[in-house]
């Protein structure tokens, strides 16, 4: 994307399902399982490079030994931080001890990270915090094996405020009103109730309290202690846990927003965020990676029973577009298929734009996450430009000469690569109109392509803030003296703030937003600015199941092109020769494109959970009241 977002994150979960020795023998390392992890997470580093985390747990360990091992970096390259001080750890234990090597109980005794639970994260700093503090797994611990709790996600919550309030009345003390430690607290709350009634119905049946311990690891009943600890949670998450004994889980929201993947077999069992990341680490094929469905938690005991158990009851199915779209590595097949899907959905649009004449016309694509999209445009020009050749060809084959048909035959479709992303340029200057200068040179052209007549296609994944395009893309590409610049976005447009995990908090820097405001003041119609806000205002004590998203008002009063062509009159500006238009996908086209991820309320503000609506109108109150806070 253009405009950069992040994402908040990405989980890796592995369970060995045998004894160490079987890996050793089998594949020749008993750290099978921390080569697993590092594969994942590293092949998930697009859904976070601020931080990482990993997270282990030893089984049937005696008292006394160290059977929890974390280690977290918040480092330039956070991944390999991590791995490097495990790798490190390790070698230098095995330096001292060579003969660990070979004796797989000892290895496991005497070496942290040697286990059969594995629990990964990576992830992106939001709210401007990156401190090692805010960077998961997080771990809430216990003398009680039962009652270690390690959590890490990839969630926002919309009601932390309400959340934090819920421990509040139940007599704790948070230390911090942030989602992940306040669903933390919540889950081992419950989880501390059910430990306590089991001990007591042990106590009850004649077990010694050292007895009691492995009966109440086997009672545990992780689905009952989720469905209590989820009751009241709004918005969208797929969270993992693991148990100091062994239990493990990963939970997904009812509307599915967020997602996770699933594999098992008789070896392993493996959880992420990314299906293609479990297909190459494990070498399996498409079908063999399913979904957690939404409102489930997989679940797999200590011994290494696993279940799918429904937490929470489905609600409409809403997950994450963007996804699709930018997110997700797209190297899964749906995934490519769907991006090439969404560029040759756009084609009518850009003939439009450009009168049909694909003679004239060059195409490309920026940035590379647009590759796939662009692909599929191509190829729908391609057919575009075949159907004109035979429709010549019939209407005329009486008459065709060798020449003519050769000549008709060598016309193609014409693309370039005419953009380079140069090094990431450091805005280190403060002085606006230098730090432009800086912006304005992010990219670099490839001259010589475009001809004075030609018409210039350039697909990006979507348009946010439209900042890069104004200072960089848009003056970059006139350099090539185009006859006209059409800039096509793959995603529609965006309208309303994202609050489940992209960071999309403010509706003034969205770009489209800006430019129906603009339509509003030049139409006499920012009268209408002034209603909804009334309108907000009146609902902002209402319980979140009553409030209205009265902001698509601010959009109502326009057609989707009217504002394309702001968008493009406010990223263009006086010193471009060329003709600037902007197209936008349809969130029809859009839906026919990712028929699964139907979650698309930052193009149409139709929010998956009650929370949403909520954060739009207090973002709307934000902007109205000149308040540069975050609206969740």
């Amino acid at each position: 994307m253009s405009d950069a977002l992040k994402h908040e994150c990405g989980i890796a979960l592995v369970r060995l399902l045998k004894p160490l020795e079987y890996y050793k023998e089998k594949y020749g390392t008993a750290f099978y399982g921390i080569q697993k992890m590092y594969l994942m997470m590293e092949k998930q580093h697009n859904r976070g490079q601020d931080g990482a985390g990993f997270a282990s747990i030893k089984l049937d360990v005696d008292p006394g030994q160290r059977y929890i091992s974390r280690v977290r970096s918040n480092h330039a390259q956070p991944i390999q931080d991590v791995f490097k001080q495990i790798n490190e750890r390790v070698s230098e234990e095995l330096k001292a001890n060579p003969e660990l090597g070979d004796d797989m109980k000892e290895l496991k005794a005497n070496i942290p990270y040697v286990g059969e639970l594995f629990l990964g994260h990576v992830r992106y700093g939001t709210f401007g915090k990156n401190s090692i503090e805010s960077v998961h797994p997080f771990l809430r611990q216990s003398n009680w094996m039962h009652r270690n709790l390690i959590l890490a996600g990839n969630f926002n919550m919309t009601n932390v405020k309400e959340l934090f309030e819920n421990l509040v009345e139940l007599g704790q003390h948070p230390k911090e009103m942030a989602d992940t430690v306040t669903v933390m607290e919540k889950i081992g709350h419950f989880l501390d109730k059910e430990v306590m009634q089991l001990y007591q119905d042990c106590k009850a049946e004649g077990y010694s309290k050292r007895d009691a311990s492995p009966v109440i690891a086997e009672r545990l009943d992780i689905a009952k202690i989720l469905a209590r600890s989820a009751k009241n949670l709004d918005g969208g998450y797929a969270m993992a846990g693991l148990l100091g004994h062994g239990d493990a889980f990963v939970f997904r929201d009812p509307a599915g927003i967020r997602p996770a993947y699933f594999y098992q077999d008789d070896e392993v069992v493996v959880v992420a965020s990314e299906r293609p990341v479990i297909q190459t680490v494990f070498n399996v094929p498409f079908e063999s990676v399913q979904e957690i469905e939404p409102g489930n938690a997989l679940i797999i005991k200590k011994n290494g029973k696993v279940s799918m158990d429904q937490i929470l009851e489905p609600t409409v199915k809403k997950a994450c577009s963007f996804e699709r779209i930018y997110f997700s590595r797209g190297s899964d097949a749906e995934i490519y298929q769907e991006r090439k899907d969404l560029g040759k959905l756009i084609l009518p649009a850009v003939l439009k734009a450009i009168d049909s004449d694909t003679d004239n016309t060059v195409f490309s694509y920026i940035p590379n996450t647009a590759e796939t999209s662009f692909y599929g445009l191509v190829e729908a020009a391609q057919d575009f430009l075949n159907q004109r050749k035979n429709n010549y060809i019939l209407e005329n084959r009486n008459t065709l000469t060798a020449e003519t048909l050769q000549e008709l035959l060598s016309v193609k479709i014409r693309t370039e690569k005419v953009a380079i992303k140069d090094a990431k340029l450091r805005t280190f200057i403060t002085e606006d109109s230098s730090r432009d200068d800086l912006v304005a040179h992010v990219y670099d052209v490839t001259y010589g392509v475009i001809k004075p007549e030609d018409n210039l296609v350039i697909i990006d994944d979507s348009i946010v803030r439209g900042t890069t395009l104004k200072m960089s893309i848009i003056k970059m590409m006139d350099r090539l003296k185009p006859k006209r610049i059409v800039i096509v976005s793959s995603a529609p447009q965006i309208r309303y703030p994202d609050c489940y995990g992209i960071d999309m908090a403010k509706l003034e820097g969205l770009v489209a937003f800006r430019a129906a405001l603009a339509l509003l003041k030049e139409r006499n119609l920012y009268h209408i600015v002034d209603e909804v806000y009334a309108k907000c205002k009146a609902q902002a004590d209402f319980p979140d199941k009553d409030v209205v998203n009265y902001v698509t008002e601010i959009y109502d009063q326009f057609t989707d092109e009217e504002i394309s062509d702001k968008i493009a009159e406010m990223l263009s500006s006086p010193e471009i020769n060329a003709e600037v238009k902007i197209i936008f996908q349809t969130v029809e086209n859009l839906h026919k494109a990712c028929p699964k991820n139907l979650g698309d309320w930052y193009f149409t503000g139709d929010y998956p959970t009650p929370g949403g609506n909520r954060v739009v109108n207090r973002a709307f109150m934000n902007f109205y009241e000149g308040k540069d806070a975050r609206a969740y």
